[in-house]
């Protein structure tokens, strides 16, 4: 009979613990919501709005005085992965993270003037991976998948394909034209987007010859490590990680001595930071691998710099030991300095390359504080740099399956849960959302319960609809914003490889110097009189 009377009252039971569960997590909810910032009083105040909009409106008509000059310098940010959603979230990140509700917050992207749209696919992809991106915003055409510094008439992995297909990049351009050039970049030195800048490979993944197929090597194909010393000899500043690839096999790492894994690959026995080293001794060259070493250095008795600081990647900006790692700004800062001192001026390339990490694990708070960084580098670059004389743009090589929604009150965290409860499966779910990815979890059948995991922590993998190893790149266009001369040129949606063009152009480099006229310091001069000018020239050769 007892044994009956606990059957009986079972699904009673099971019913209240239900219910008990449901008021557990909407308490939650309701404890989420406590301590966020109200909107501010005076936004209630329709004369707030009206008085921004008119002072934004007067800013605006000021940009009617376009900005012809030549660009002396030039400086590209290339936040991989950083679609729009993603500047969106970092924007109202970097405003919590200073105490603030987050979505009024001005990123410093957000401060240029003008904004346009590039559409992002690769020749042979409609949602495009890093290389052939790489190749358009740098080489100025468009190219496949997996391959970098070459046209779409090579095929990824062919090494026969290479030959009479490489394209060059700005860096080249404006290297040739007597400007000092740079690369920085929080992942290795020799992955997809800086590889495009020196190196023509069929394989983004050539990272050394130990990753190399032998056939490869025997056609005479380089890989990638190889071709950032020997294909533009003299890049002024080179600073990432990717220490290994330049050590020979099994050499073991300064930093990290005796872990197989941080040990060099090469097989030619080559130790490329050896041979740079050598070559840079007599003309101001210096090798740093930690940031004591780069901090110390006085740039103006600098004129090289090769700093490889890590084996591999550069570390998370969250989990960077801050005594011995640089920050993105902190590259950027001193590589500013080397590379100004050139009357001629500089071409430099930063990538906040670790934002596309994050994303593609499903950690979207380590993909949005690297995000946050590299909006420091660009707010440093300014504070160094003339809107007059340097054209910056600041952009994308693709998006990504990252979102966040679920009509969250103003002030939420962005990493908090949605003010609701799924009316399909009762549970909670967090604003930020993957499309695909590795935070697709199934417990007993069933949708996890976020409430019951640290969804604050640096490494939650936030819920995504289909399970992937590792979430898939976005196919829709990316934002490109531009300040400085002819930053105007940038407006509407454009093709990907248009970006270069443009650079070019401003700065009289490339195949587009003939509209410069020596000494006007204009870059947008008439046609005739770039006529004029070319007749005169050759007069005196035909006389």
């Amino acid at each position: 009979m007892l044994w009956l009377s606990r059957v009986t009252h079972q699904p009673r039971r099971d019913k209240n613990m239900r219910v008990t569960a449901l008021f557990i997590i909407c308490f939650c909810l309701f404890l989420e919501s406590l301590g966020k910032p109200q909107f501010p009083e005076q936004e209630k105040d329709p004369k707030f709005w009206n008085v921004w909009a008119q002072r934004t409106l007067k800013n605006a008509l000021t940009l009617q005085n376009l900005n012809k000059k030549t660009a002396k310098n030039l400086i590209l940010f290339l936040g991989d992965g950083m679609g729009v959603p993603t500047v969106t979230a970092a924007r109202i990140l970097k405003g919590q993270l200073n105490g603030h509700s987050g979505e009024e917050t001005q990123l410093e992207m957000d401060k240029f003037p003008f904004v346009s749209l590039a559409k992002t696919y690769n020749t042979n992809a409609q949602v495009p991976d890093s290389a052939g991106t790489a190749t358009a915003y740098l080489c100025g055409v468009k190219a496949n998948e997996g391959t970098v510094g070459v046209s779409a008439a090579a095929v990824r992995s062919q090494c026969n394909t290479t030959m009479g297909n490489e394209v060059t990049s700005i860096l080249r351009w404006a290297k040739e034209a007597g400007k000092s050039v740079g690369i920085v970049t929080t992942t290795r030195v020799n992955h997809a987007t800086p590889s495009a800048a020196y190196a023509h490979s069929v394989d983004r993944d050539w990272y050394s010859d130990n990753e190399m197929p032998a056939e490869a090597l025997q056609a005479g194909c380089k890989d990638i490590a190889r071709q950032l010393f020997e294909n533009i000899p003299n890049i002024d500043v080179i600073m990432g990680g990717g220490r290994k690839y330049m050590f020979p096999k099994n050499k073991s790492d300064i930093e990290y001595p005796g872990v197989a894994k941080h040990s060099g690959t090469r097989k030619d026995g080559r130790d490329l930071v050896q041979e740079w080293t050598n070559r840079m001794k007599d003309k101001k060259g210096f090798y740093v691998w930690n940031k004591k070493q780069l901090l110390s250095l006085n740039p103006n008795n600098v004129d090289y710099l090769l700093g490889l600081f890590e084996p591999g990647d550069l570390t998370y900006d969250l989990e960077r030991n801050s005594e011995t790692d640089p920050s993105l700004t902190e590259m950027v800062e001193v590589a500013i300095k080397i590379l100004r001192k050139n009357p001629n001026g500089f071409y430099l390339l930063v990538e906040g390359g670790r934002i596309d990490h994050g994303h593609h694990e499903g950690k979207a708070k380590q993909a949005l504080h690297e995000a946050v960084e590299m909006d420091r580098a660009i707010g440093r670059a300014d504070l160094m740099t003339s809107i007059h004389d340097t054209m910056t743009i600041v952009t994308a090589d693709h998006s990504h399956m990252f979102n966040f929604g679920g009509y969250t009150q103003r002030g939420n965290t962005i990493f908090g849960l949605a003010p609701m409860l799924s009316d399909v499966d009762q549970k909670p779910f967090t604003s930020i959302l993957y499309g695909n990815g590795p935070g697709y979890k199934n417990v007993n059948s069933a949708r996890e319960n976020v409430s019951t995991v640290d969804y604050h922590g640096n490494n939650y993998q936030a819920q995504s609809a289909v399970p992937l190893s590792m979430e898939t790149h976005g196919g829709e266009d990316v934002a490109v914003f531009a300040k400085g001369p002819l930053a105007h040129l940038l407006h509407g949606v454009h093709e990907q490889n248009y970006i270069p063009h443009v650079m070019a152009y401003a700065a009289c480099i490339g195949q587009n110097r003939e509209h410069c006229m020596a000494g006007s310091g204009t870059a947008g001069l008439h046609p005739v009189l770039t006529s004029i000018v070319a007749l005169l020239t050759v007069t005196p050769i035909l006389c």
